[in-house]
């Protein structure tokens, strides 16, 4: 099935209304199936459950995933095989994409869980209710579609952003209900599921409660493979033992096919900062007393700073050293205001100009009553929103990264210098800017592929809200069972989630100054902020063939060992099976590996990560 696109020339030649008539009368698909009570069913089953996912995979690594192909994926495999057995039809193409809406916004409104909303309880000391976790997330996610859907219709309809990863979702499912009877989708399914099976058994069998409670402890396997050299020595540097410095290989596939979605460059910057870190600057911190003791929470104490900062003047420099996007992001173009001849099925521009102020007060009361934000201090932050949401979303238009990093900084600066001090409202107020910015940009990234199927925008908008909702009812609770109202338990060794100890980290420097750091971490802020921004300065340089990567090597600073360890092999892995597979085109491996490596992953992720937090749950809680 060919998608049909306008050509760079008329991009930049036609009208906006010439556009909008152009995609009516060759892309849209009047009214095929679209938001159907199987395909909202469907998006928020499958929106929920992969929320799990993020969830885990954010506790982990501090990133959210994008689940819009995997749930693409799903649900064509799942009515596929329901019309093969006679009990329905094929799910249609515009409800695959209304589904993926709807999964794709429950996946993305979990990111506050594992990053403002942690942080916030563990530097207030303070627990937020669980109803209010889910109100607050819910009302960020609101404000997301609410600023999303204006946007589409310059950045979509008008200038034609290519929103890479939002093309790549719709080609996808171009293909997948493509006349060749699907049979690429039935293959992707296939891998998806064999790997989420695979990686679903591996934690399972290592699970030492639930092997001893089944009575199979012998079919058990070790949670790391170096644990047999432990039966014989204790290998050690400078006296600390490798397995208190994280210097592990977790039997988990996990984090290794998260290294495969990352690319070699990401993965070998992974390891490069962690043989740095646990290999030499630890080790010699704790012979020498400046970390009290070897605990992966006064390790990584200790650590992180260099990291953050790295991270920081990285992303800030990455992101302010292409003007362009910035001022692209406040430039209109000249036009006649005419009547919209897509407004009986465009979502009207009145729901956002009524909802974004309804929502914007309920968010200033509820701050107040519940955050102790002073209300001009809220006032401050909404405004705000449209401004760090217009630089999200060109920036995630043109290259697909939306700046989290430098736009979370960003907030809190700001927010520093409206209220210094304050470290709960620093957090929060950059919360609701951060946040709702990402979540726009990623939901128009979701818009994407709805266009370009020819699909009805207003059924996407609803689509968004029904996956806020099932976002909120399955991964807010599965959030308060694993830190079972224990806030020591936000950024343990169980539950390190690094996106939330950078906002920790950022909120008490500005709220103290550097002053309170001891010499070894102030130097390393510093040290960290100049090779961050040396090391993408020299990539601008060489057009990204510098060989290492300031995120991935600042990453390294707030992981452990062992998760930096095995990104680092599955991206290598990864990427020596496509190489080596690659021009093998009837090959099973090279289908596999070649075409279908981001489907393997997913699979893994998946599987893996939805048993993790199963086995968690039931090891602290039912078979406590």
């Amino acid at each position: 099935m060919t998608i049909k696109q306008l050509t760079d020339e008329q991009i930049r030649t036609m009208t906006l209304e010439e556009k909008d008539r152009w995609w009516l009368e060759n892309c849209y698909r009047g009214d095929m199936p679209q938001l159907t009570l199987r395909s909202a069913l469907t998006g928020m089953i499958i929106g929920g459950v992969l929320s799990v996912t993020n969830l885990y995979v954010g506790i982990k690594t501090g990133w959210t995933l994008g689940i819009g192909i995997t749930s693409v994926v799903l649900a064509f495999a799942f009515f596929k095989l329901l019309s093969r057995v006679g009990w329905g039809q094929e799910i249609t193409i515009l409800e695959n994409n209304a589904m993926q809406s709807i999964a794709t916004s429950a996946g993305y409104m979990t990111a506050p869980l594992i990053s403002s909303i942690s942080a916030y309880m563990v530097v207030t000391n303070s627990m937020i209710p669980q109803y209010q976790t889910i109100v607050w997330i819910s009302l960020l996610s609101l404000m997301g579609v609410f600023f999303a859907f204006p946007l589409k219709k310059r950045f979509i309809n008008d200038e034609q952003l290519p929103f890479p990863e939002g093309r790549a979702a719709g080609v996808v499912m171009s293909n997948l209900h493509s006349s060749d009877g699907g049979k690429d989708g039935i293959l992707k399914a296939q891998i998806l599921i064999f790997g989420a099976l695979i990686s679903a058994a591996v934690e399972l069998f290592r699970s030492e409660k639930i092997m001893e409670h089944l009575r199979i402890k012998f079919l058990m396997l070790p949670e790391h493979w170096d644990d047999f050299i432990y039966k014989f020595l204790t290998p050690k540097i400078l006296g600390t033992p490798l397995k208190d410095l994280t210097i592990r290989w977790e039997s988990s596939l996990v984090m290794m096919a998260t290294g495969g979605l990352m690319g070699i460059k990401v993965g070998a910057s992974l390891l490069l900062g962690a043989i740095i870190n646990y290999c030499f600057l630890v080790p010699w911190a704790l012979s020498e007393g400046i970390i009290a003791s070897a605990s992966y929470k006064q390790i990584n104490m200790w650590l992180l700073w260099g990291g953050v900062a790295m991270m920081t003047t990285s992303s800030l420099y990455a992101f302010f050293a292409k003007p362009d996007i910035i001022l692209a992001a406040f430039k209109r173009k000249n036009s006649v205001k005419k009547k919209d001849i897509l407004h009986h099925i465009e979502l009207p521009v009145s729901i956002s100009l009524i909802g974004i102020p309804i929502t914007g007060l309920i968010m200033m009361w509820l701050g107040q009553i519940w955050f102790n934000i002073e209300w001009w201090v809220s006032l401050i932050a909404i405004p705000l929103v449209f401004v760090f949401t217009l630089i999200a979303v060109t920036s995630t238009g043109l290259t697909a990264i939306t700046p989290g990093g430098a736009l979370g900084k960003l907030t809190q600066l700001t927010f520093a210098i409206i209220k210094p001090g304050d470290m709960g409202t620093n957090i929060m107020t950059a919360g609701i800017n951060g946040e709702v910015a990402l979540n726009a940009s990623n939901l128009l990234m979701d818009i994407k592929p709805g266009y370009m199927l020819g699909g009805k925008p207003r059924h996407q908008a609803i689509g968004h809200c029904l996956g806020i909702i099932a976002g909120a009812i399955v991964a807010v609770p599965v959030f308060y069972l694993l830190i079972q109202n224990d806030i020591s338990r936000i950024t343990s060794a169980s539950l390190p989630m690094p996106g939330a100890s950078i906002w920790i980290a950022v909120a008490e420097v500005l709220a103290k100054g550097l002053s309170v750091l001891p010499d070894s971490t102030r130097i390393a802020v510093v040290i960290g902020a100049l090779v961050g921004i040396l090391i993408e300065f020299l990539n601008r340089r060489s057009q990204g063939r510098f060989p290492i990567s300031a995120m991935g090597l600042g990453l390294s600073f707030v992981l452990k060992f062992s998760d930096c360890w095995a990104m680092a092999a599955g991206s290598l892995f990864f990427w020596f099976m496509s190489r080596h597979f690659g021009e093998r085109t009837d090959s099973k491996m090279s289908a596999i590996f070649r075409d279908n490596q981001e489907t393997l992953c997913a699979g893994v992720i998946a599987g893996g990560s939805i048993m993790g937090i199963v086995l968690i749950i039931m090891e602290t809680i039912v078979l406590a």
